[in-house]
């Protein structure tokens, strides 16, 4: 299972990605128009996300929270929908109720508000690596729906978005464009594809690796804006051959170690043999220069903690 960690960095990468209008309306172009420019960025308005809602008695109501990832206003010849993304990296198999709720309540808050009741469209940008299988509307995901009562029973869509398999050419917005292919790179683990030799902007390489877990840090790359991706995926290849190297090493002196503190001590606690195989390069090295005055297990212990 991936981590908390991960998985709010991914979300965070999400909004930051779909902040830009661009980015937004390029997406939403490709998941309910096929990628026809249909939205323009300019023709975007941010709405609040905070859809709070007063529900139950009016003398005691209660106030329940829901949060959507991103929710625009949008004219589409002149007529405004509000276009709610929801991100996922992980499979929901009842996301289905999320957006049901999420929409429902943006219909709620637009009647109490007294405003315009504008159309609410939704749809899930979905980051994993694994293929989506959830039902794609809400009629899907219940079960034994009489027939007589199959025509009156309301339905609801779940368009989604998934990373790993769009087609990048119906794209237009040149930052979600270069997510999106090398994204795809990076789940395909097709490393030739990322080195060709051409610029893109450093912001997009780690939004992707961050999408697809892919354990880049910002200083592994070149300074600067934007970067060559012939010479960042070299610096990389180095990094990952230094880091096998020392790999090597301290696995090399784990064993020597282990070897040297049996015949110390005459036995090695299964406990303290997985904390050597935890312990860094440097503090084997002191443990190293140590050993003659190691008399016990504790002795081990407070050079390498």
């Amino acid at each position: 299972m991936m981590c908390i960690k991960e998985r709010n960095a991914s979300d965070s990468t999400c909004k930051k990605l779909l902040r830009d209008k661009g980015c937004f309306a390029d997406l939403c172009n490709y998941a309910f128009f096929q990628g026809r420019q249909v939205i323009q960025p300019e023709e975007l308005v941010s709405r609040e996300n905070d859809l709070s809602t007063l529900i139950g008695k009016v003398d005691k109501p209660t106030e329940i929270k829901r949060y959507r990832d991103v929710v625009r206003k949008a004219s589409i010849h002149g007529e405004y929908v509000i276009i709610g993304v929801e991100h996922q990296s992980t499979f929901d198999e009842k996301m289905i109720f999320r957006i049901l709720n999420y929409d429902a309540t943006i219909y709620i808050n637009q009647v109490e508000s007294k405003q315009e009741v504008y159309p609410v469209g939704s749809f899930v940008f979905y980051t994993g690596d694994k293929e989506w299988k959830s039902p794609e509307t809400l009629k899907e995901t219940l079960k034994n729906i009489p027939p007589e009562m199959e025509p009156y029973i309301n339905d609801w869509r779940l368009p989604v978005v998934e990373l790993k398999t769009m087609d990048a050419r119906k794209l237009t917005n040149q930052r979600l464009k270069e997510v999106v292919e090398i994204s795809q790179s990076m789940f395909a683990g097709n490393y030739d594809e990322l080195s060709e030799n051409r610029k893109i902007e450093t912001e997009s390489f780690m939004m992707a690796a961050i999408f697809t877990r892919t354990k880049i840090k910002r200083e592994d790359l070149p300074e600067g804006d934007e970067i060559n991706m012939c010479e960042a995926m070299d610096r990389l290849f180095q990094r990952f051959e230094n880091q096998g190297i020392e790999k090597g090493k301290r696995e090399e002196k784990q064993n020597t170690l282990k070897e040297q503190l049996k015949v110390k001590l005459g036995t090695l606690s299964s406990s303290l043999e997985k904390q050597l195989t935890n312990t860094s390069l440097e503090k084997l090295n002191e443990l190293t220069l140590n050993i003659f005055n190691v008399t016990n297990e504790e002795d081990v212990l407070k050079i390498i903690n």
